[in-house]
């Protein structure tokens, strides 16, 4: 698959899973060190974010918008991930006074699981899964264009809609 930073195509490695599919095996930490894994998302309806760096203006607002959405949003749980280390998700978090369940994914178990990993730039692609309380895949949004922020009512939407 490819996507575009700024016009400019870039390869994304794997295979990304489809709507109405089981998500893949995965295990990660938090930036708190508590292990993730694919069992984990079972049982309540889960938005996972992913995106490129924390540290951009595109993702940050990615990270604010769906923290504060799905914090409006009653059974829902909201997962974030991206490949920025646990150190530089903690300080975003702190510098802005936010408490949200954040994963560093450094060594690209879940981008590879999922088929995220944009290698050139050491990346993840900015993407949106909801996962069903059965744990399939119920939504998913993959930006053709790494710049672009995700369709936050539509990803919502799709979760209200699994409750």
């Amino acid at each position: 698959m490819k996507v575009l930073f700024k016009g400019k195509p870039l390869e994304v490695e794997g295979i990304q899973p489809k709507v109405g599919e089981n998500i893949p095996a995965f295990s990660v930490k938090d930036v708190q060190g508590k292990e993730i894994t694919d069992k984990d998302l079972r049982g309540e309806v889960f938005i996972l974010s992913t995106f490129p760096d924390i540290n951009t203006s595109v993702c940050a607002k990615q990270t604010t918008n769906f923290n504060k959405k799905v914090s409006e949003t009653e059974g829902v749980k909201l997962i974030s991930l991206s490949k920025n280390t646990k150190a530089e998700l903690n300080d975003w978090c702190s510098a802005k006074g936010i408490k949200m369940e954040m994963v560093s994914d450094t060594d690209s178990e879940f981008g590879k699981a999922f088929g995220l990993v944009i290698p050139e730039m050491d990346k993840l692609a900015r993407s949106v899964f909801v996962i069903t309380q059965e744990g399939k895949v119920g939504y998913r949004e993959i930006m053709d264009e790494m710049t672009n922020e995700p369709n936050y009512d539509a990803a919502i939407d799709a979760a209200k809609g699994l409750l």
